[in-house]
């Protein structure tokens, strides 16, 4: 998404030199949420982009990995060769977080790519006993579309809950009970000691058997390959970008899963793993390789998910907030969360009401102060609470 965005954005914002989009994958540019959804069960043939790279001007080397960036020479090492560049776009994504000691076993699975995912429609299809290790974003996802395919689903968390790295434990209670409902087994503070085949076997001695496993633990940036190069990386194997997303290397730049930027906004780097940032990114620096812009990119983080036949909605960053307010009941169909610092709204949650979401992003944008009693209220529209 970010490495195919930013081509089509610098055409859109005039730039009228050569540029070639390198990707591992041999597979023409897709879009990844239908992989988790309406591709995985096979209800669509395709999420390849609709765009007409030819006609764009667009050169597309696919099935070539980068293997090594040099800034001195101006190119990209791939196994079948160097690609050279004037300026460079790091848009590597990342890579799904593997459990240790089940590299090569038949059975176990990720979620990440086409390639996934034309390894787990039979698994579906067959309708085998499914363990999930992993109650996040993808986990859940993959949880609706295995139940809605009539495979028997447990769900594996070590964590106390599910979604305990993304959302504070009083607006995940509720979601707890979206797998019961939908007939799959959460397993919370329960962490796997082995994968055998066919079986699953967690640290208390607990055998659950398993068809076949998915992995959903997280993902980390697909950055390894940049050892070596100059480019700074955080901690966590993130691009190091500026708030221009430019890297430390000149004329490089980085955008989407790869990169973390600093946010005024938030007082702090983020690294953001959605779509919408992958969308966003691109932009500002196609923006900046044509000359047209100096703003900094410190966008509102935004995302969706569609599990157990609700769509949760989020933007903006929670972290450092001093007041939570529901909106709503959490046992209901559609309800809200909001999160304030200093009265000023800086994130929200949003379960079947998207109107919330679309109001409280702007206002979030505008750093609106909210009426904590008025904003408890679903009935009173979001937007009229602000101070």
């Amino acid at each position: 998404m970010a490495g195919v965005q930013t081509a089509v954005a610098l055409r859109e914002s005039g730039h009228a030199g050569p540029v070639t989009v390198v990707g591992a994958e041999p597979h023409p540019p897709y879009d990844r949420p239908p992989l988790s959804k309406a591709l995985l069960l096979g209800q669509s043939e395709s999420s390849a982009f609709d765009i007409d790279f030819d006609a764009l001007g667009v050169e597309l080397r696919l099935g070539r990995a980068a293997t090594a960036l040099r800034a001195g020479a101006r190119e990209i090492d791939t196994a079948e060769g160097p690609v050279p560049y004037d300026v460079a776009v790091l848009a590597c994504g990342a890579e799904p977080v593997t459990l240790p000691g089940t590299a090569g076993l038949p059975g176990v699975h990720v979620l990440r790519t086409l390639d996934d995912v034309e390894r787990l429609r039979p698994v579906l299809e067959r309708q085998h006993d499914i363990v999930i290790v992993g109650a996040g974003w993808i986990g859940a996802e993959f949880a609706t579309a295995a139940r809605a395919a009539g495979c028997a689903v447990t769900v594996v968390e070590a964590a106390d809950r599910p979604l305990a790295g993304a959302l504070p434990a009083e607006v995940t209670a509720p979601m707890a009970r979206w797998y019961g409902e939908s007939g799959a087994t959460l397993l919370t503070g329960a962490r796997v000691l082995r994968v055998e085949e066919g079986a699953v076997v967690l640290d208390d001695g607990r055998r659950i058997a398993a068809g076949a496993v998915l992995v959903g633990i997280g993902a980390r940036p697909a950055t390894g390959w940049l050892a070596g190069s100059g480019v700074a990386l955080d901690a966590d194997g993130a691009v190091r970008a500026d708030a221009s997303l430019r890297t430390s290397v000149p004329d490089v730049y980085a955008v989407g899963d790869c990169a973390s930027f600093p946010s005024v906004r938030y007082g702090e780097r983020l690294l953001v793993h959605h779509w919408d940032n992958a969308l966003q990114g691109p932009r500002t620096v196609a923006a900046r390789i044509a000359g047209e812009s100096q703003e900094r990119y410190d966008p509102v983080p935004y995302f969706w998910s569609e599990q157990f036949g609700r769509f949760v909605q989020y933007a903006g960053h929670h972290n450092g907030a001093d007041r939570l307010v529901e909106r709503g009941d959490p046992a209901g169909a559609a309800w809200s969360a909001v999160w304030l610092r200093d009265g000023v709204l800086v994130a929200l949650l949003a379960v079947g009401r998207p109107r919330d979401l679309a109001q409280g992003r702007k206002l979030i944008e505008a750093g609106a102060r909210l009426d904590p009693e008025r904003a408890a209220d679903p009935a009173v529209p979001l937007k009229k609470s602000a101070r």
